[in-house]
């Protein structure tokens, strides 16, 4: 028995290994696929502006050329008005644009080729891109269960087939998570920096240059850009996890986002207190926030509402947190359902929060009669998991 949990183990850290080296294989072409596409798309700019060009130019010397081969049938048939001189300019000019136009047409056609190529060649790169990006992610998820404890595993094998499905679906959503922090941290502050450092040499070799006004111009610019990139630091780190929550708690945290929900998407939001407020431990804070962030983001996405509605209430041993929304609702049944089956995180990931803070969920809705979600957290339960 020892022989065969030593061999499966064997197995499993070298399945380990192997799958970590792919990970950062899977990565480096996935990095180079995100070079090659960044290059592409410079040319293919570059491609799309010649042609538009060409395209111009084409026209220009069509239209030129029609009128060239007119005055050269108005010089040709009047000998009396215009000399010999007069018919051999014209003939010239009209031969030249001719030939113009030849050249023009066939770098049109040649750039229209290009053009063509090169979109194939984007959208080819586009879908290795993603390709890797979601191997990387499935990778990782099965990493997740072979790096923990194994009998954590074969309890959540042998508890319930809907445990482990809601478990696949749990790492999921976070490693998709981690992939759109990943694009957000990309496309933003990194390009921020790259941008930042090409623009400090610059101007260090303009102050090699003593060209002092150019560099305070290039000093105030690059001061904008540091602003910038940290905004959007700010932003990222605010949708990890809003700070005002542990410097004001959680009723001023949502305040401040159902304020910033209802300027954002124009609907109406009312929220209300009742009872005293309490300071909850901090990974109940942030599950709660969490709860009202999906629910408002659900209302917006399916239910089109012009009102959503947020009630926290406090009693002793118990916080209620109710939403409602004046949307077109939904079959309460059919959507759940539905939800079991999907890789999406949604109303069952949203009952999953609730019942690992050993709380409870109910939801009342129905077709154009909006949806009210209820939810009762108790406070001084002993054992939490965030």
């Amino acid at each position: 028995m020892e022989d065969r949990t030593y061999n499966i183990d064997r197995v499993i850290k070298n399945a380990i290994t192997v799958m970590e080296d792919s990970k950062y294989q899977i990565f480096e072409i996935g990095e180079t696929a995100r070079e090659e596409l960044l290059l592409l798309n410079q040319e293919l700019e570059e491609v799309l502006r010649e042609t538009a060009d060409t395209i111009e130019k084409v026209d220009q010397l069509e239209l030129e050329y029609r009128r060239a081969r007119i005055r050269l049938t108005e010089v040709s048939k009047d000998f009396i008005r215009y000399k010999e001189a007069d018919i051999k300019s014209a003939y010239e000019k009209a031969t030249q644009l001719q030939l113009d136009l030849m050249v023009y047409r066939e770098k049109e056609a040649y750039l229209k080729a290009r053009r063509d190529d090169l979109q194939k060649r984007v959208k080819n790169v586009e879908l290795s891109l993603e390709r890797a990006e979601t191997i990387g992610s499935q990778i990782n998820v099965v990493l997740e269960y072979l790096s923990g404890d194994l009998n954590q595993v074969t309890r959540i094998l042998e508890s319930a087939k809907n445990r482990q499905l809601l478990g696949l679906k749990i790492i999921l959503a976070q490693e998709e998570e981690r992939k759109r922090i990943a694009r957000e941290i990309h496309d933003g502050p990194a390009q921020s920096l790259a941008n930042i450092v090409l623009r400090t040499e610059i101007a260090e070799r303009m102050l090699g240059k003593q060209e002092f006004k150019l560099v305070q111009d290039e000093l105030i610019d690059l001061k904008g850009q540091v602003r910038s990139g940290l905004e959007e630091i700010r932003k990222i780190m605010f949708n990890l996890r809003p700070m005002a929550l542990d410097d004001l708690g959680l009723v001023p945290t949502l305040r401040k986002y159902m304020q910033d929900f209802e300027e954002k998407t124009q609907i109406r939001t009312v929220f209300e207190t009742i009872g005293r407020e309490t300071r909850l431990p901090s990974a109940m804070e942030a599950a709660i926030y969490r709860l009202v962030q999906e629910a408002c983001t659900n209302a917006l996405k399916h239910a089109n509402p012009t009102f959503i509605g947020l009630e926290v209430k406090y009693q002793t041993d118990m916080v209620k947190i109710l939403i409602q929304d004046n949307g077109s609702g939904f079959n309460v049944d059919v959507v759940e359902a539905r939800s079991k089956d999907s890789t999406h995180f949604g109303l069952i990931g949203m009952r999953e929060r609730v019942e690992l803070l050993e709380g409870r969920m109910h939801i009342e809705s129905a077709i154009n009669q909006g949806t009210k979600i209820s939810i009762q957290i108790p406070i001084n339960a002993e054992q939490r998991k965030e």
